[in-house]
């Protein structure tokens, strides 16, 4: 029941909807359910701006994680220019026609 609220069109009704399924959850006396129908009323002014624009932090949340790894891979960087050179690099997703080096 809970992914039909991306299948509703207007966002009113949507908020709507996601208000009447947090309290069905909540009434199920289901644990995981409960704990979830509360995490969304701690989030819901963030949970409901979906509805009006239709965005996400996806792709920042995905930036964030090669950051991370290019940090573990690293084990460490000499200094701070470095590993931001690193990350323009493997995030911007740069394309150098480098010569190839014959010996």
């Amino acid at each position: 029941m809970f992914r039909d609220v991306y299948d509703i069109e207007d966002s009113e009704q949507a908020k709507g909807y996601l208000s009447f399924w947090r309290n069905m959850a909540i009434e199920s006396n289901t644990q995981p359910f409960i704990k979830f129908a509360n995490m969304l009323k701690a989030y819901w002014s963030g949970v409901v701006k979906y509805f009006d624009s239709k965005l996400t932090n996806g792709i920042l949340e995905g930036i964030n994680a090669k950051i991370q790894l290019l940090k573990r891979r690293a084990r460490g960087f000499r200094n701070i220019k470095n590993f931001i050179n690193m990350i323009y690099f493997c995030c911007a997703k740069l394309k150098f026609d480098c010569p190839r080096l014959t010996t």
